[in-house]
């Protein structure tokens, strides 16, 4: 394990992490390949059904708050959808039937990627989620989308793809999150992974595969991160083996979704003791010097020239940032990747004190201490 410059332990993977991180890629590309099916969309309906686009979002949305709502990891939404998605290519569902489809395919998602101790029973599961099914009727709609899809649930979601994008670029150019305040890669690919969740509920981006939607999304990242983009995207779409027409489609639409995805409200906190402005959206803080400058990034290592260069910092891209209420939901997921929770303790212990002396100086007042007032009796 290697502690870095910005006090975060990170896994920077070395050649043979490289290589086993192509060798994933690989392996799921192949995997995409063979079981890659969506439903099409055609005169306002998908082919053969009633069910219309408004249908087909809702009813993903609505996946994404039950895997909220149990508390289940970004991987279960992403494999759902894809389960979701082979079933509508392969039969002609009805719309009444929707929501115990979906529901039936959540099931075999949690099923599929999280631990038993956390699954709720089927009965559970049909009457917390509303779904207005009973557990017979989930039950049979499960067998039936289990013999559609031949028992084969295993498969790469775009999920699976977005970490493996995000961990090959970390690992080549880490120096990429520096200028983030408060930003490390966990944090960074759980934000990013809220995004794919928020496209993956777009009926027009359906036709994408989830490899050339995992890298859109890195790309459209990357470009608001550094003007070197190109070269690193470059080497991905090598790898990936995108179509390059379709990656550029496919970016135009994904641009203009994530224009509409909600921010949250930041509370500006003013310190008159050291003239600090400090954003806080919810319980992290981003701060100016007294001078006005932002925070410079802790580290002073060079960036060669196969590195991207950094950019001047950009006050309003920490905008992007500063939702971190759904982020965090899943931000845990994600730090056994880059081996941060490895020092958790360390950095709870460093954020408490930072803590007491914010505390602190809030109780300063750089006002003087009021005196009384002077009397001058008249002889």
């Amino acid at each position: 394990m290697k502690l870095t410059d910005t006090g975060i332990a990170m896994k920077f993977p070395g050649p043979s992490e490289n290589q086993r991180l192509a060798f994933l890629l690989e392996n799921a590309l192949a995997v995409e390949a063979r079981q890659w099916k969506v439903p099409l969309f055609q005169n306002c309906t998908i082919k053969g059904t009633d069910i219309s686009p408004f249908h087909y979002e809702q009813v993903v949305l609505w996946i994404g708050e039950l895997t909220s709502q149990f508390l289940f990891q970004p991987e279960t939404f992403a494999l759902a959808v894809n389960i979701l998605n082979r079933l509508l290519a392969s039969v002609k569902a009805q719309v009444k039937y929707l929501r115990c489809i979906a529901v039936s395919c959540f099931l075999l998602a949690a099923k599929t990627s999280e631990e038993d101790e956390v699954l709720p029973s089927v009965k559970k599961l049909a009457v917390q989620s509303d779904c207005r099914c009973s557990t017979a009727e989930v039950l049979r709609m499960e067998r039936i989308i289990l013999d559609k899809l031949h028992w084969d649930l295993f498969t790469a979601t775009p999920v699976d793809f977005l970490n493996t994008f995000h961990a090959m670029v970390m690992s080549n150019w880490p120096q990429l999150l520096y200028r983030l305040a408060q930003m490390n890669p966990s944090r960074h690919v759980a934000f990013l992974t809220r995004q794919l969740q928020h496209c993956m509920a777009c009926h027009q981006l359906v036709q994408f595969k989830g490899s050339t939607l995992a890298l859109v999304i890195i790309t459209l990242e990357l470009e608001r991160l550094t003007p070197d983009w190109f070269p690193v995207i470059t080497d991905l779409l090598k790898k990936a083996q995108v179509d390059s027409s379709h990656f550029i489609h496919c970016k135009e639409l994904v641009d203009q979704q994530l224009m509409v995805l909600p921010i949250a409200n930041a509370i500006y906190i003013f310190n008159p003791a050291n003239q600090i402005i400090r954003v806080h959206p919810k319980g992290r803080l981003l701060s100016r010097n007294s001078n006005g400058q932002h925070p410079q990034p802790l580290s002073n290592s060079r960036v060669t020239a196969s590195q991207p260069a950094l950019p001047e910092y950009d006050s309003a891209s920490d905008h992007r940032y500063q939702d971190t209420t759904e982020t965090d939901e899943f931000y845990d997921g994600f730090q056994h990747l880059y081996n941060e929770d490895a020092i958790l303790e360390d950095a709870t212990i460093s954020n408490s004190d930072a803590g007491n002396k914010v505390r602190q100086e809030e109780h300063c007042s750089p006002c003087p201490p009021l005196q009384p007032p002077e009397i001058h009796w008249n002889s």
